[in-house]
């Protein structure tokens, strides 16, 4: 989708395609007639910037997207984008480093909308062992790319295939809700890296297990982690909007101890 080439009825009718949405059912959740959202995406009426506005909620656009759609309708954008260099968006980083250094000894990271990373604290070590291929941890580390290539963390993945299909599954959700073109090829590139699957054995599915854990040899222990993915709740910032944090908590005693073992140890040798 570019503004340079699609209206901005053009934009809406892709974007409620792509969330599956009828017309009516559109009109419905917007509380306009269906007759004037169909005006609306054939561009035989223009939407003020509050209506550009209104449909992009009911659409859950993403911020960047709504600027785009408001320059397509003839309006400035909305909502700033800031870098992270931008001494206003010094509150927030701050909020993102105290959350990272709070989960300690647990690792966690933060990330910008391309899964590359900003920060991560002391204890994203144990991931980082062993990477065969310099390159992927030289800035702009991809956290995905790293995760999946084959000369990255993939070799010590000892549920390499269900890890996979869940770390693509989720990057085809964010595809299918953004469609931006920068993770559209990640996720390509992604694909063609080995699936894990050739002469492994299936990882059987715990009867009272609740989530889908990420299992890393480390030394000789298989440390077992879950994870969640946490947001700013009200961005007003396009920046600020696309920063996701991701922590990762142990999933059982074993992985517990060794975490707070290796954070003594770093404790120790400052």
């Amino acid at each position: 989708m570019t503004t340079a080439q699609t209206s901005a009825g053009g934009l809406i009718r892709e974007w409620r395609t792509r969330r599956r949405m009828s017309q009516l059912d559109l009109a419905m959740e917007a509380e306009i007639s269906q007759r004037h959202l169909s005006f609306v995406e054939s561009g035989r009426a223009a939407p003020s910037r509050e209506m550009v506005l209104h449909l992009a909620e009911q659409l859950e656009i993403p911020l960047r997207q709504r600027n785009q759609l408001l320059l397509a309708a003839g309006f400035a954008p909305s909502f700033s984008e800031r870098p992270l260099t931008d001494t206003t968006l010094a509150p927030a980083l701050a909020a993102v480093e105290s959350v990272l250094k709070g989960h300690e000894p647990f690792p966690a990271l933060a990330v910008d909308r391309h899964w590359n990373l900003i920060s991560a604290n002391a204890a994203i070590g144990p991931f980082l062992a062993d990477v065969a291929e310099p390159s992927l941890l030289q800035p702009p580390v991809n956290v995905l790319r790293l995760s999946l290539h084959p000369n990255g963390i993939a070799p010590r993945i000892v549920n390499l295939a269900e890890w996979r299909a869940h770390l693509l599954e989720r990057l085809k959700h964010q595809n299918d809700a953004a469609g931006d073109p920068v993770l559209v090829e990640l996720e390509r590139e992604l694909r063609t890296y080995p699936s894990g699957l050739k002469g492994a054995r299936p990882v059987p599915v715990e009867p009272n297990g609740i989530v889908h854990p990420l299992r890393l040899a480390h030394g000789d222990q298989v440390l077992s982690f879950i994870s969640t993915i946490t947001v700013f709740g009200t961005p007003l910032d396009v920046t600020l909007s696309e920063l996701a944090i991701e922590s990762f908590f142990p999933a059982d005693e074993q992985t517990r101890a060794v975490l707070v073992r290796l954070a003594k140890e770093r404790a120790e040798a400052n």
